[in-house]
């Protein structure tokens, strides 16, 4: 069975939490957190089969938070000591103090029950921090070799970054979590020069939060995606570039997770919504007005957060306000019905308990709502990519992500991909090129004709969602299973840019 890493529960945990909270209840707070948390990473990188560079990086703090008179206030620190953890306690007071008079809307957090001693940890095989380096990059490099053999491809780029984030959570509720999660994501891209042109292809595997299982064959037939490679990149540099019009699509979830990500998952974040989340990337069009309202799409678009399922980058047990994480409706059967919430953001707008959406991204930054994993369900019983393909007369289909610009309310945006093919009479007849989609976030949702069965249903996501200000980055996974939308207008990317 899996265990918490020995070494992090061999810190002076519950010491250092008492001596805080107990100094902040003396110092009159209505209430005050304790987080302390290591996060591990590790990243490797490969040029044409050649280790490129390393990072192996340990941070290590904790943090206090308050609530005083109505204010938050906060402070961190790195001094393993009860005496230290007390000044700090003591400094996120005094932040609270000066920051009143400034305050003019009082800090109240929903209700939460009490989790008293819980345990959570993620569902992994194989600690990717027990694998030594060497082993990782020789794998790297078998992989950038065989690709490389192919005179189809010139040059490899291969990456593997890893994580291991450890928390210990406490409040002056009663609640205490420790939490242990583990994720990668492994990465090789290809490029072909041909005929003074040039391009790339890289893998569809998306991150996960697995071990180092992950690359060996649980989860993930990368010695499969990798043998194709070559002849898919081939065929990308010689298709025609799109003509621009309008098409119906099939999007495949490698693409599509991006799309709920930019357009669903940061537009339903009620921080954001509420115009309290702008300096960064934006308010949103999904106002809080709008609850209920909203015809987000069409009645074949259901999306949840979920911040518990197995394998997601947004799982946990237990959120950075020690709120136990569960599944929630954001869209259902078109219609808006909820947001991504945190404990003050719930209370604050009436919408009862918090949904488990706080997150910080290290010991030395507060927590602020973050996405859950926001995904599109499938279809019980519903077609294959196939069938959808085979129900399109001009169309294309959608294969990985790529660029994407949106703007800052969530609402206009426009998605490139890794492959694009042209569908003619419901069959696939060849790959294009230069094919990017647009629409506003609403057209294009309600434009969603059908969405594929579970049998397609794939967990994207990324490492890397920025949020905050000062920046804070988290990992988020979106599942989708492939969908049909009609009528979406298709630009021609070289036209667009005037070459």
């Amino acid at each position: 069975m899996r265990q918490i890493d020995s070494d992090f529960l061999a810190l002076p945990l519950r010491r250092l939490a008492d001596a805080a909270l107990q100094r902040a209840r003396d110092l009159g707070v209505e209430h005050a957190d304790f987080r302390l948390e290591r996060v591990r990473g590790e990243t490797l990188r490969l040029s044409d089969a050649a280790l490129e560079g390393a990072i192996d990086a340990d941070t290590l703090g904790y943090a206090v938070r308050v609530v005083k008179n109505g204010t938050w206030g906060f402070a961190a620190g790195i001094e393993l000591t009860p005496e230290a953890a007390v000044r700090v306690a003591e400094q996120a007071v005094e932040v609270a103090v000066v920051s009143a008079a400034v305050n003019r809307e009082p800090v109240e957090l929903a209700p939460e029950p009490v989790h008293s001693d819980v345990t959570w940890i993620s569902s992994y095989e194989v600690d990717p921090f027990e694998v030594p380096m060497r082993d990782k990059a020789a794998l790297l490099a078998d992989w950038s070799g065989d690709l490389l053999r192919n005179p189809g491809v010139d040059h490899v780029q291969a990456s593997l970054m890893q994580v291991k984030e450890q928390k210990f959570y406490a409040d002056t509720a009663g609640t205490v979590t420790t939490q242990q999660r583990v994720r990668v994501q492994p990465r090789l891209n290809a490029t072909r020069v041909l005929e003074g042109r040039f391009d790339s292809m890289r893998t569809l595997a998306p991150p996960a939060g697995r071990g180092y299982e992950y690359l060996t064959g649980t989860g993930w037939d990368f010695p499969k995606e990798l043998a194709r490679i070559p002849e898919l990149l081939e065929e990308k540099l010689r298709a025609p570039s799109v003509e621009a019009g309008v098409y119906d699509l099939v999007v495949d979830p490698s693409n599509l997770w991006l799309t709920i990500h930019e357009s669903i998952g940061h537009a339903t974040e009620l921080d954001r919504a509420l115009g309290y989340e702008a300096a960064y990337a934006g308010t949103s069009f999904a106002t809080f007005d709008q609850l209920g309202k909203l015809v987000y799409g069409s009645p074949a678009m259901n999306v949840t957060g979920d911040r518990t399922v197995e394998h997601g980058l947004a799982t946990i047990g237990y959120d950075d306000e020690g709120v136990a994480t569960r599944e929630f409706d954001i869209v259902s059967d078109g219609v808006l019905v909820g947001y991504q919430l945190d404990r003050r953001m719930a209370l604050l707008k009436g919408l009862g308990a918090s949904n488990g959406c706080a997150f910080a991204d290290s010991p030395g930054h507060t927590p602020i709502q973050r996405m859950a994993n926001v995904s599109l369900r499938p279809a019980p019983g519903g077609p294959t990519t196939e069938e959808l393909i085979s129900g399109v007369d001009r169309g294309i289909y959608v294969v990985g992500d790529k660029s994407w610009s949106i703007d800052m309310q969530r609402y206009n945006f426009q998605f490139t991909g890794e492959r694009f093919y042209l569908i003619e009479n419901g069959r696939l007849t060849g790959q294009l090129r230069d094919v990017a989609y647009q629409a506003t976030t609403t057209d294009f949702w309600r434009s969603m004709a059908a969405v594929g069965g579970p049998q397609t249903y794939v967990l994207g996501g990324a490492f890397n969602c920025g949020k905050g200000q000062p920046g804070q980055v988290a990992p988020v996974s979106h599942g989708c299973p492939s969908a049909l939308f009609r009528g979406v207008r298709i630009l021609n990317t070289v036209q667009e840019s005037g070459s």
